[in-house]
């Protein structure tokens, strides 16, 4: 999951400072989401899916 939400990102053409923007955080702890650092919470991956299915 963690290689999903980076290559999304890509994908858009977005930066982590961006996409960390958009969900209310640092870039850091964003970061730490990709890299699997740090689990990645329902609430942020319900915002994700939102964010990514806009289009």
């Amino acid at each position: 999951m963690y290689k999903r939400i980076r290559d999304l990102r890509e994908d858009h053409d977005l930066t982590q400072k961006q996409i960390a923007k958009i969900l209310n955080m640092s870039q850091t702890g964003y970061s730490k989401y990709e890299t699997g650092e740090n689990d990645l919470p329902t609430t942020i991956l319900i915002k994700l899916a939102d964010y990514y299915n806009r289009d």
